[in-house]
């Protein structure tokens, strides 16, 4: 029997975002960004961080792109359930405004910031509020003098040191880096190059990954092989698509690579025309309340007897039907005997017993 061993993650800096750390000892953290522009209205915007954290995400990134942006998400960091990232381009006068209010980290990107003098500038004052600064070198944004260079994944580890050294010349430490690019090779040499080097945490993913197949593909080969390589603190599973999908995404790599056991592991067959019992539409309908379980279960949802106790007597509990029934067994044995109308209320009561 093939068995996946478990690279032990390479030991890095640990740094503190809020109540949570990324890099040390810590697990693979989840994230995403904010993908709707904001009304000016707090409510629906904590309801909706509340949410995501109930499918597992653990840090939230926004974009700022003016003072006024800044203000608005700052009034709400107080209150919300996740530490939020300011995510800032062109103008460090913004990144210097979000320090004077709660956010867990901010974000730069060294190919558009500006003068290092401008990049201490923000060093400095994030000393002073305790608030880590990660440095987000992208493939298609580097530095003058660095967009030239044949080898992309040398010139982003470039770009990464000249920004670690403008910060540690002021004393400031608290860095996480990030290595992008929409090329999977690219992303993955960049960071390998890097962990050679720096111990400063690593946030990966593959940028402009494409929408949610090309996307998932894309991120799950570079993010597999760096996980394999012991790299990586921190991941953002970087879709055209919804922050649940790149959370949901993300969970799964991570579970698959045994960097979490903090979701449910869900079996479902593809179906074919022998199938009587409706997976897809009972996957659709339960798969917000299974995926906001953040528990070590696994479930099975098979379309036909053939593939049912049998081939998903592993599962916790499951479910397989035939025409209008329903049956949902737990360890390959028989609970009960249902209609397809109650299968789903059946079946989260059966759930809800483990």
């Amino acid at each position: 029997m093939l068995s996946l061993k478990l690279i032990m993650r390479r030991k890095t800096k640990s740094v503190g975002i809020g109540d949570l750390f990324i890099g040390g000892d810590s697990p693979v953290s989840v994230q995403t960004m904010w993908k709707t522009p904001l009304t000016g209205e707090k409510s629906p915007v904590l309801h909706r961080l509340s949410y995501l954290k109930s499918l597992g995400c653990q840090i939230v990134r926004f974009a700022v792109p003016n003072i006024e942006t800044a203000r608005f998400l700052g009034s709400i960091c107080a209150d919300s359930p996740l530490p939020l990232v300011a995510d800032i381009h062109y103008d460090y006068r913004i990144a210097l405004a979000c320090l004077d209010f709660a956010f867990g980290k901010i974000r730069i990107n060294p190919g558009n910031i500006g003068e290092e003098w401008k990049v201490r500038e923000v060093a400095m004052k994030a000393q002073d509020r305790g608030v880590p600064i990660r440095i987000g070198v992208n493939g298609g944004s580097l530095p003058e003098g660095l967009t030239g260079e044949k080898d992309q994944a040398l010139a982003m580890v470039k770009a990464a040191e000249m920004e670690i050294d403008a910060l540690e010349k002021t004393g400031f430490s608290d860095i996480i880096i990030s290595l992008k690019s929409s090329s999977i090779t690219t992303t993955i040499d960049a960071n390998t190059r890097f962990s050679e080097v720096f111990n400063y945490p690593l946030h990966i993913g593959v940028t402009e990954a494409g929408p949610l197949i090309s996307g998932v593909v894309k991120n799950s080969i570079a993010l597999s092989t760096l996980f394999q390589r012991g790299i990586g603190d921190t991941v953002r599973v970087s879709l055209s698509g919804t922050e649940e999908e790149e959370i949901i995404a993300a969970r799964e790599i991570l579970r698959a690579e045994n960097r979490s056991n903090t979701s449910v592991d869900i079996v479902s067959c593809p179906t074919c025309n022998r199938a009587s019992f409706d997976v897809q539409g009972f996957l659709q309908e339960l798969g917000d309340f299974l995926y906001r379980q953040q528990k070590d279960i696994s479930v099975a949802i098979m379309g036909c007897p053939v593939n049912g106790l049998g081939e998903a007597s592993h599962a916790d509990v499951g479910i397989t039907g035939l025409g209008n029934t329903a049956v949902i067994f737990r360890k390959g044995k028989e609970v009960c005997k249902v209609t397809a109308e109650r299968a789903v209320e059946r079946f989260k009561e059966e759930f809800e017993r483990l």
